[in-house]
């Protein structure tokens, strides 16, 4: 595929030797707790795919500048983690074999406004995979994340969610959004709005999680890849739920300090500090409760219409998740995979 030089709203530029500059082909672009740490890994295992070594780069959701602002717990710090200069971004895909094609994993391009544009004025032809799960058990993921990684203060998955217009308010970063990311009709329709239909794919989570070696198939045939190899989808991102209490308190409460202080200090620093608190948060865990049909039901309902724009902008069903019951934590979904 032709790599021309590129403007993400800043100059174009080409190497001082004229060559032009590397992009990537591809790019995984939502969405969060929806298999897509997973999917970048066995796609990384293809011959023909190079896949950048940064996951979530995030280079497309800022306008070349450095982010500031995000004010949740760990904000700071993990913007500081961005690669928003256009020259480290590059510089991720300059590795690449020749003949390969080149891809990248951010999961928030889908759910941010202006990110797919950004995209389609850099690279019109890229090709766009999107991994859709339950809008429910994707909120509930990301809450289980987010406290059990001690950040999020609030130890009610409905209150927390209840939290989400005051938190957007204050400047949390889209990790925190939990309900509004997982609109994704709304979304669809506006990748289709810069994309063509054939250069987006949409995947099912159910078909990631059930039927790998099919559903990593189609991708491939999507991408023009060969198909057939065996590209393992690992079990990622995954975490019992930590434990209420006066120690999980404690501890939360210095690793919400600790991530404001490492802010600080450069991304690698915290993370090599933060180890033995998250080891500690994670020591006791236990299997994720399941939701209650009254909670599902009222979240159901912020989706409701969102769905049916969803079906009618893919063509595809839905309705399963309309059921009173989600498939729950990883060991859940695995019922009777399939090759």
């Amino acid at each position: 595929m032709n790599h021309r030089s590129v403007k993400v709203d800043l100059p174009s530029r080409i190497r001082a030797s004229g060559s032009p500059v590397a992009l990537p082909d591809f790019f995984i672009a939502g969405a969060p707790k929806a298999g897509t740490s997973a999917l970048h890994r066995a796609l990384s295992r293809h011959p023909a795919l190079f896949l950048s070594s940064v996951k979530e780069p995030k280079f497309f959701l800022s306008p070349g500048v450095r982010p500031r602002g995000q004010t949740g717990p760990g904000d700071a710090h993990s913007a500081r983690e961005w690669i928003w200069r256009q020259s480290r971004y590059e510089a991720l895909f300059e590795g690449a074999p020749a003949g390969v094609q080149r891809g990248e994993s951010t999961a928030f391009y889908l759910y941010d406004r202006a990110a797919p544009a950004r995209i389609a004025r850099a690279v019109p032809e890229a090709r766009i995979i999107a991994v859709l799960r339950d809008p429910v058990d994707r909120a509930y993921s990301n809450w289980m994340h987010l406290w059990s990684d001690g950040l999020e203060p609030i130890a009610d998955f409905e209150a927390a969610c209840a939290a989400e217009d005051e938190r957007i308010a204050a400047g949390f970063a889209p990790f925190w959004h939990y309900r509004r990311l997982g609109r994704y009709g709304e979304q669809i329709e506006r990748l289709l709005g810069v994309f063509p239909k054939e250069q987006v794919c949409v995947i099912h989570y159910r078909e990631l999680v059930q039927r790998p070696h099919n559903t990593l198939d189609a991708i491939c045939r999507f991408l023009g890849v060969e198909t057939g190899l065996d590209l393992a989808v690992p079990h990622e991102n995954t975490r019992r739920l930590t434990r209420p209490g006066r120690r999980t308190a404690v501890l939360a409460k210095a690793m919400r300090a600790g991530a404001a202080v490492g802010a600080c200090a450069p991304p690698q620093v915290w993370r090599a500090a933060s180890r033995p608190l998250v080891w500690a948060l994670h020591r006791d865990g236990i299997p994720r409760p399941e939701l209650s049909v009254v909670t599902r039901r009222r979240l159901l309902a912020f989706y409701a219409d969102d769905i049916v724009r969803l079906e009618r902008v893919t063509g595809d069903s839905y309705s399963d998740w309309l059921a009173d019951h989600g498939r729950g934590a990883f060991p859940a979904r695995v019922v009777s995979p399939t090759p």
